[in-house]
């Protein structure tokens, strides 16, 4: 079975926030970037879990430019088989990245595509069923378990007041969310293979973005905690009638 998980690089979570260009663009300067967690521990691992067990190969992609390799390689030395990355540079909203994933994903023969259920930077979910649809397969989103048997899946996620159980044969795309499997660490020989797997540059098919930054914003500073004594219960009565609902 032939599994493509998209990774997507993320800021990792102590980065410190900014932005350049009158607020349109991010600021890159000093920025460790991760892989994306929910491509990672969730996506990822659970590919390479089915593989192990089933036979098969993981491949990886992500859509960027060269500075991108060196995180790539970190999804090889986990354990995935070969990586693509898409030559993109610049910015690229989700359409333009879901269909540049697309039209890679239609000559690999692809039996699953997986990915996390949304970026840690943009928490858009987006990527996957737009992925989907150009591509005119079932989506399944926000994913915990995934088991197959043969070429049928059987997949549990959350929805609101209950779970979901559902089945689905081969092809189609997922989104994995927490649940879906347990983070790995590299070891030596991953990180050591890492090094000689096959990461294949493509070029891009040079399709646009739909939509333009106009602005980012970062969020209101949050507001100074407030100690309340125990000997007086009226003041954080007042507090929460009066304040809490501005905090």
């Amino acid at each position: 079975m032939k599994f493509l998980v998209c990774i997507s690089l993320v800021p990792d979570t102590t980065t410190k926030i900014s932005f350049v260009d009158n607020d349109t663009k991010f600021n890159n300067d000093k920025v460790q970037w991760i892989l994306n967690p929910y491509d990672e521990w969730y996506a990822l691992v659970r590919a390479l879990e089915l593989k192990e067990a089933n036979g098969g190969s993981v491949t990886v992609v992500n859509v960027g430019s060269a500075e991108n390799d060196q995180v790539i390689r970190k999804a090889l030395a986990i354990g995935a088989d070969d990586a693509i990355r898409i030559d993109v540079t610049g910015d690229a909203d989700s359409f333009a990245i879901a269909s540049e994933i697309a039209a890679v994903a239609k000559s690999g023969g692809y039996d699953m595509i997986l990915l996390g259920k949304e970026t840690i930077s943009y928490n858009g979910s987006a990527l996957g069923g737009m992925l989907a649809e150009l591509l005119d397969l079932p989506f399944i989103s926000y994913a915990y378990k995934l088991e197959m048997a043969g070429n049928t899946a059987t997949i549990k996620r959350d929805i609101e007041g209950g779970e979901e159980i559902l089945t689905v044969d081969v092809p189609f795309v997922l989104s994995a969310a927490k649940g879906m499997a347990e983070a790995r660490i590299p070891n030596m020989k991953g990180i050591m293979s890492a090094k000689t797997k096959p990461l294949t540059v493509v070029a891009p098919q040079g399709i646009g973005s739909l939509t333009s930054v106009v602005k980012y914003e970062l969020p209101p500073a949050k507001s100074a905690c407030k100690m309340i004594s125990a000997d007086h219960p009226e003041e954080l009565i007042r507090l929460l009638h009066e304040e809490a609902k501005m905090i």
